[in-house]
């Protein structure tokens, strides 16, 4: 998973990327640290890129997305948000939506 570390990182990769995986985090956050490698763990099973920001190093992107709570899980395809779950996020719906967004590209990578 790769990080963003800056807003104009986030902005570029947005427009490079058609579907993408975007997981936000904060400092000392036991959720976020709980749910990280659940999340990091499923990335090898599909087709598009996983991303992950800290939003207390990068608040400009926080404030631009209204990201109130942490940790925040976005799907985003062709530069638009597709789905979004927040603070405890059931890993069967996230699985649910993502298959959802594979099946609209096309692409499935199992």
């Amino acid at each position: 998973m790769e990080e963003i570390n800056t807003y104009n990182d986030w902005l570029q990769t947005l427009e490079e990327e058609e579907t993408l995986l975007l997981f936000v985090k904060t400092d000392n956050c036991s959720v976020c640290e709980a749910l990280f490698p659940q999340v990091a763990a499923i990335e090898e099973d599909y087709g598009f890129p996983f991303y992950h920001v800290n939003a207390a190093r990068v608040p400009e992107l926080a404030g631009q997305l209204s990201l109130f709570s942490a940790p925040v899980v976005l799907l985003f395809r062709k530069g638009r948000e597709f789905a979004r779950f927040a603070r405890f996020v059931p890993m069967a719906d996230l699985e649910r939506r993502m298959d959802e967004l594979e099946e609209m590209t096309g692409e499935s990578y199992d």
